[in-house]
C-alpha cells in the first residue's frame, strides 16, 4: 500500500468507517449465531465432554463403593440454561478466529505492509495460545483439582452423617468455564506484552527488572482465579511465569528489529 492510498483511507469520512465497522460486526455476530445453533444440537455431548474429568473420578469411586453417583439440579430451568451456556461457550470458542479476522480486516487498510506483517502473527498466535491454555486446564488441572476435593468426602457412621459430593449441573459448568477462560486469557501474556513492546509502552529491560514483582502478582492472580488448592494455583502460576520469560525474549526480538530498521533508515538518509 502506498502512502497516498493510506492517506486516502485515513481521510475516509467517519460514516464510512462506521458502516465498515457495522459490516464487520454483522459478520462476526452472524458467525456466532450460526455456531451457536450448531452447538445447541451438540450441547449434551459438549457438556458430557466438559464433565468427563469429574465423571471419571466419581464413577470409579461409585464402582468401589457399590453405589451410583450423580449430578443434580435444583431448579426446573437449570439444565436448559446450562445447555444454553454450553452452546454459547462452544460457539464463542469456535468463532474466536472469525472475530479476530474481522478485526484485522477492519484495521488492515490503514496499515503499511510491514505493519500488516507484524500484526498477523499475533492474530494467529492468540487463538492458539488460548487453546493451549484451555487444553492444559482440561487435561491436567481439572483431574488433579477434582481428585483433591473428592478426598474431603467422609463415610457416615451410627452417630454421624456421611459427607458426599452431589455436584450441581450449573455450578460445575460455571466453575469449569471460569477455569478454562482464566487459563486461556493468562496464556495471552506473550501476545499482550510483545504488542506493548512494539508500541514502546513496555521494554525487555523493564520487564526483566520487574520480574520479582511479576512473579508475586502471578501467584496472587492464580490464587484468585483457581480453586483454593495449592495444586491448581501452582499449575497456573508456573506456566504464567514461564510465559513472562517468553514475553521478555519476544520483547528483545522486537527491540532488535526496531534498531535494525532505524539503522537502515539512518543509512538511507546519509546516502
Amino acid at each position: 500500500m502506498t502512502d497516498a492510498t493510506k492517506d486516502d483511507l485515513q481521510k475516509m469520512p467517519l460514516l464510512d468507517h462506521l458502516i465498515e465497522l457495522r459490516t464487520r460486526l454483522l459478520y462476526s455476530v452472524g458467525a456466532l449465531v450460526v455456531a451457536f445453533i450448531g452447538a445447541w444440537f451438540l450441547s449434551e455431548d459438549i457438556y458430557r465432554f466438559l464433565v468427563k474429568p469429574l465423571a471419571d473420578i466419581l464413577l470409579e469411586i461409585g464402582v468401589e463403593q457399590g453405589e451410583a453417583r450423580r449430578m443434580i439440579f435444583t431448579n426446573l430451568t437449570e439444565v436448559f440454561f446450562t445447555y444454553v451456556k454450553v452452546s454459547f461457550f462452544a460457539a464463542a470458542f469456535v468463532t474466536c478466529p472469525v472475530f479476530l479476522g474481522q478485526v484485522y480486516r477492519f484495521v488492515a487498510p490503514g496499515l503499511y505492509k510491514h505493519e500488516k506483517a507484524a500484526f498477523l502473527p499475533f492474530l494467529i498466535a492468540s487463538p492458539i495460545l488460548f487453546f493451549i491454555g484451555g487444553a492444559l486446564v482440561y487435561f491436567a488441572i481439572l483431574p488433579l483439582a477434582w481428585d483433591f476435593f473428592i478426598q474431603f468426602e467422609a463415610p457416615g457412621s451410627s452417630d454421624s452423617l456421611a459427607i458426599q459430593l452431589e455436584p450441581k449441573v450449573n455450578e460445575y459448568l460455571s466453575l469449569t468455564m471460569k477455569l478454562i477462560f482464566a487459563f486461556g486469557l493468562c496464556f495471552q501474556l506473550p501476545v499482550i506484552m510483545t504488542l506493548l513492546a512494539r508500541v514502546g509502552i513496555a521494554s525487555s529491560e523493564g520487564m526483566a527488572k520487574k520480574r520479582k514483582y511479576a512473579i508475586v502478582a502471578t501467584f496472587v492472580v492464580a490464587a484468585l482465579l483457581t480453586p483454593p488448592d495449592p495444586i491448581s494455583q501452582i499449575s497456573l502460576a508456573v506456566p504464567i511465569v514461564l510465559l513472562y520469560e517468553v514475553s521478555i525474549y519476544m520483547a528483545k526480538l522486537v527491540e532488535k528489529r526496531r534498531r535494525q530498521r532505524e539503522e537502515e533508515l539512518d543509512r538511507e538518509l546519509e546516502s
